[in-house]
């Protein structure tokens, strides 16, 4: 059985600074690594969150692995939809 990370930032619709602030929070309270995850639309929103705590607030924390992928999802009708999804993974 896998081991169920902790530090694990899902990336929706709030603005950016709220998932920074909850990244540096990870980061503070001891983490070695944070993992930045969205899907959809809210991939750019992950993608910046990542570049501010990178250059603005922890400038020596490295974007160590990117994975993209797709999920397929299955809406109220029934249809099924493919939506891309990011996870990104800082370290210290």
């Amino acid at each position: 059985m896998a081991e169920k990370n902790e530090n694990v930032i899902f990336v929706g619709s709030k603005p950016p600074m709220n998932y920074v602030l909850a990244v540096i929070t990870q980061f503070h309270n001891g983490a070695k690594e944070v993992e930045i995850k969205a899907r959809g639309r809210a991939i750019s929103r992950a993608v910046d969150v990542a570049e501010i705590v990178k250059n603005k607030f922890m400038p020596d924390i490295k974007a160590e692995n990117i994975q993209l992928g797709t999920e397929e999802i299955q809406t109220e009708q029934g249809n099924k939809l493919n939506v891309s999804t990011i996870t990104i993974k800082l370290k210290k």
